[in-house]
């Protein structure tokens, strides 16, 4: 036991010399190189430092961190640590080359460094060394042979086989057995590189001189210090049976798709035997099958079926080396081998490993890395061939890069407002039979850039509110929508300056910033301002921020606020102005004209006149759309001398408004009288002599009646004549009016322009009448003596 102990320390000892050597050997060949190949022995402590990759890539301090660098490694296993800030590349687990890379000699792992910005790939490989930390170890630790006594010397007899993890110098590199004057061996190599060894027999046997022999076979490899498995063989030595069985074939080549089923026959091996009896009798076996062997076939021991009981998979083992022993009921046996080839079939669908993905990409950017990837098959051949593809209609397209990296890129510039976000689909295929695919969803966003200025819903807005509105009165919104989003898409409102310096437009209105509302910030007269126009803006909040404009036209509507204003006869408290009317006047005669203007517009302005009141009704009449006052019938004898008529002006706003005028008309024997009695004066003298009224009656009817027999029939001719003529220049305060009264002038009804001047003169008692008539000169009435 202490023997041992001393012998593992040993052991150790010369282990850690190993890998301080090789570490040493490392670091002079990594400080050398200027390839990206490292090296490092396997069982390697966790954190081993295998290179500064910053400075093997000539970058500064903390620019592997700037750059985004990332070590991406086939399958996404992680064996190593990269530090950004140093540029140290640490392994981040124990190596173990046996798990790694089994039997393949050299084990290399690939890996790649990843910068980001800008993109770049850099290929490194790493060199796990293989140190000897496993012994030869025999499948079967006894082995027993039965020989012949007249076996003859030379004869070969192949032993069970020690298999060794190690590779190179450190794997199993040849076998040895006690010494013996009857026995020696060989060590021989298989075509997979494996050795065996076989039992060569030196000298003839002798049953009866000695039966048996107890062999101790040692498989040793290369390492330092060295290892060793060992196993007993025990030989026994038979009578003669000299036929051994002998396979039809000395070697079974066969090929077998990984994907058969289970319990299918693989091959059926044959041996013969020439003897008879139990010794002719042949039975079938595995000689020395591996574990591996023996899960996976199964070999009927009187047919020679071997049968698959386990499921083939070419990614894991593509080659299975069966020997098969066939023994005769003497203890002779034959051997053959079969070499089962697994053929590869399609059953490995493409993986994609993602390394990168930028999201969201701003638009209107040129061409972008959107992601970077690696794709990879375990299958081989065509089978493990790939093809990469996005669909057509998207805007982005693959390119292929270093050790099967693509990377996704902008095709042309993307626009948010036409779209904001990419599903993209890559497809994975490979180029087996049948084909399988791979698919791998990315989502892709895109950011907004200030590239949409606002746009208003109008070019131009038509406003309408009604004077005499109360202030802050909202009257109306303007509405721009920007297509962009976030700040990009806030709009606010800003009142331009007036074209016109004059209009007091800050007074005017205003606008709310947020919503575009436009409030009137006084009340409004629209017989002061009828309409005003402006201009707003509206802006969003991006940078640079973007605007656009829109006018804003406001039209006053006209409320029904002033009454009419009488301009004839004029009402400025002075005495009265009384109108003459000659007795003699014929019906229709045109007494005088009321004039009224209204300050409003439209209907609101549109006057109509009526008669309100008069001392004697049916006298006089007034026509209702343009105020004059005419007789209603032939005046007599008997009609009183002064009247007083009432005239209201009324327009047709809702409600309407009015005015009213007082007309005074004295009627007159005619203009020619040197003395016309003053209104009050003539009816003083009325009533202070009602004699000589009466007597003035009296004269008056015996005159008619003495004239009525000689004029009747004249008279009444003229008097048709007459009232014909009155009929046919107007209707008389009764006809009819248009329905509609029109303003014309835009100040009252009137639609000519008319003057009066009625003048009385005080004198001696006389007063002299000037009756204005109007005369039209250049479109316009004038008045003249």
């Amino acid at each position: 036991m202490a023997e041992r102990t001393t012998e593992a320390r040993g052991e150790r000892f010369l282990r850690q010399r190993q890998v301080l050597f090789l570490f040493v050997f490392l670091g002079g060949s990594l400080a050398g190189s200027e390839s990206r190949r490292y090296s490092v022995v396997e069982e390697t402590e966790r954190g081993f430092l295998i290179a500064n990759i910053a400075n093997d890539l000539g970058l500064g301090e903390g620019e592997l961190a700037v750059r985004g660098a990332q070590v991406v490694s086939k399958g996404n296993k992680q064996h190593f640590q990269l530090n950004h800030q140093t540029g140290d590349l640490h392994l981040r687990e124990k190596l173990d080359r046996e798990e790694l890379c089994g039997p393949t000699e050299p084990c290399i792992l690939h890996f790649q460094i990843l910068l980001q910005n800008p993109l770049q790939f850099i290929t490194n490989e790493l060199h796990v060394i293989d140190v000897n930390d496993h012994s030869p170890v025999f499948f079967e630790n006894e082995m027993q042979l039965k020989l012949l006594e007249n076996t003859p010397p030379g004869t070969m007899i192949p032993l069970g086989n020690a298999e060794d993890l190690d590779v190179g110098r450190n794997s199993l590199q040849n076998y040895t057995i006690t010494p013996n004057s009857h026995f020696h061996v060989l060590t021989r190599s298989r075509r997979d590189g494996r050795k065996y060894p076989q039992l060569v027999l030196d000298k003839s046997l002798d049953r009866e001189e000695q039966p048996e022999f107890i062999l101790t076979l040692t498989a040793l490899d290369g390492g330092s210090p060295h290892r060793s498995g060992i196993a007993k063989i025990h030989i026994l030595v038979l009578d003669i049976n000299d036929n051994a069985p002998e396979f039809t074939q000395t070697l079974y080549e066969v090929q077998i798709l990984e994907n058969n089923p289970l319990n299918s026959v693989v091959v059926t091996v044959s041996a013969t035997d020439l003897d008879t009896g139990n010794f002719g009798t042949v039975s079938y076996a595995f000689f020395h099958a591996s574990e591996e062997i023996r899960k996976t076939f199964k070999l009927n021991p009187i047919t020679g079926d071997i049968q698959l009981v386990k499921y083939l998979n070419f990614e894991e083992m593509n080659t299975y080396e069966l020997d098969i022993e066939a023994k005769d009921g003497g203890g002779l046996s034959g051997k053959t081998t079969v070499i089962v080839q697994v053929v590869d079939v399609n059953d490995n669908p493409p993986e994609l490993t993602l390394s990168s993905i930028t999201s969201p990409i701003p638009e209107n950017s040129p061409e972008t890395v959107v992601a970077v990837f690696s794709v990879s098959d375990l299958d081989s051949g065509e089978n493990g061939r790939i093809m990469c593809s996005i669909e057509d209609s998207l805007p982005f397209i693959l390119k292929p890069s270093v050790e099967n990296f693509y990377t996704l890129l902008t095709n042309t510039p993307l626009d948010r407002e036409t779209k904001s976000e990419y599903n993209i689909t890559i497809t994975v295929t490979d180029l087996g039979t049948p084909r399988l695919k791979t698919q791998h969803n990315i989502t892709v966003t895109v950011s907004d850039v200030n590239d949409n200025a606002p746009a208003f819903s109008q070019t131009t807005y038509t406003l309408r509110v009604h004077e005499n509105n109360s202030p802050a009165l909202h009257i109306g919104s303007v509405s721009a929508t920007d297509r962009d989003s976030g700040a990009n898409a806030q709009v606010t409102y800003s009142l331009l300056p007036p074209a016109d310096p004059q209009l007091p437009l800050a007074s005017l209105v205003s606008i709310n910033a947020d919503n575009g509302q436009l409030f009137a910030l006084r009340s409004l007269d629209y017989e002061a301002l009828q309409a005003f126009e402006f201009g707003v803006r509206a802006a969003d909040r991006g940078s640079p921020a973007l605007s656009s404009q829109a006018r804003v036209r406001v039209l006053v509507l006209d409320d029904n606020d002033n009454a009419p204003f009488v301009l004839y006869p004029p009402q400025n408290g002075s005495a009265p102005c009384t109108e003459l009317v000659p007795r003699a006047a014929e019906a229709g005669y045109l007494v005088t004209k009321v004039v009224a203007v209204d300050g409003d517009s439209g209907q609101n302005a549109w006057l109509s006149y009526q008669l309100l009141k008069a001392t004697e009704p049916g006298l006089f009449g007034v026509w209702a759309h343009n105020g004059e006052v005419r007789t209603a019938r032939l005046l007599s004898e008997r009609d009183a001398v002064k009247h007083r008529l009432v005239v209201l002006v009324r327009d047709n706003g809702e409600p309407p408004r009015s005015a009213s005028v007082t007309l005074h008309v004295l009627l007159v024997d005619g203009f020619s009288q040197p003395y016309l009695p003053l209104p009050e004066v003539a009816a003083a003298e009325a009533r202070a002599d009602p004699l000589t009224v009466y007597l003035v009656v009296a004269l008056a009817s015996v005159s008619s009646l003495f004239l009525f027999s000689v004029l009747v029939f004249v008279a009444v001719r003229l008097c048709r004549r007459s009232r014909g003529a009155s009929a046919g220049r107007c209707s008389g305060p009764e006809g009819h009016f248009p329905g509609h009264l029109v303003d014309v002038s835009g100040t009252g009804t009137l639609s000519q322009s008319y003057q009066y001047e009625v003048c009385l003169t005080g004198g001696s008692g006389t007063s002299e009448f000037k009756f204005l008539k109007p005369i039209i000169t250049n479109g316009l009435v004038q008045d003249t003596e």
